[in-house]
């Protein structure tokens, strides 16, 4: 159980610490969750998103963003490990080509975006309070952050806090992510377990949301 515990660099140590930039040198157009579970990410993105034409940042993100294909957008930047799935991104009007594990700075102003999204992907971050604090400076205040994932992973890219822990121990984590960055106010869950056992896999992939407000 990782709940509130005092980080070290082991505990965002990796089986394959090569080069991110080779793992993710080849495209991979697939998803990362099944219909029912990409059907709740746009409905949380859907009901936490500011009520207007809103700038958002896909973090870490590849060839689908998962945002509700009804609202307008005034911009949906791209910020990615590999320049080809993200140009294959419909929803993305532009994209960076930035490795977040070897530079958490985001290369963005202060106060530029109104929602900043992170899908299935918090479990990679070898710099995670550095980046959610970088996240917390680059939204407007009001803005929203709202970071998703499930039980799927990468295992050997997957940081090993991440790996040895739960499901609800995810989402504390997550949490104290928040806590840790600072500037953010609100910090919610929500939870929508698909459910699994040791015997089988239920129809829908487990997700949680964990969604904070800029304070």
């Amino acid at each position: 159980m990782y709940r509130y515990r005092n980080f070290t660099a082991k505990d965002f140590s990796r089986q394959d610490e090569a080069d991110d930039a080779n793992f993710y040198a080849m495209p991979r157009m697939v998803v990362h969750l099944d219909e029912k579970a990409i059907a709740l990410v746009k409905d949380i993105a859907r009901r936490h998103m500011p009520p207007m034409q809103v700038r958002v940042l896909d973090l870490m993100s590849s060839f689908r963003s998962h945002l509700p294909e009804e609202r307008p957008y005034r911009e949906v930047i791209g910020l990615g490990m590999n320049a080809s799935e993200m140009q294959a991104n419909p929803q993305l009007t532009r994209f960076v080509v930035h490795d977040l594990n070897k530079l958490p700075q985001l290369p963005f102003s202060s106060n530029y975006f109104d929602v900043v999204m992170n899908t299935v992907s918090v479990q990679y971050l070898t710099h995670p309070v550095e980046v959610f604090r970088e996240v917390a400076r680059v939204l407007r205040p009001g803005g929203v952050s709202i970071v998703t994932f499930s039980d799927r992973m990468f295992p050997t890219k997957a940081v090993r806090v991440w790996r040895e822990s739960d499901d609800e121990d995810h989402i504390v984590l997550v949490q104290e992510y928040y806590r840790l960055a600072g500037g953010f106010r609100n910090v919610q869950t929500e939870r929508y377990p698909g459910g699994s056992s040791s015997w089988f896999r239920s129809a829908q992939d487990p997700l949680y949301a964990v969604i904070g407000t800029r304070g």
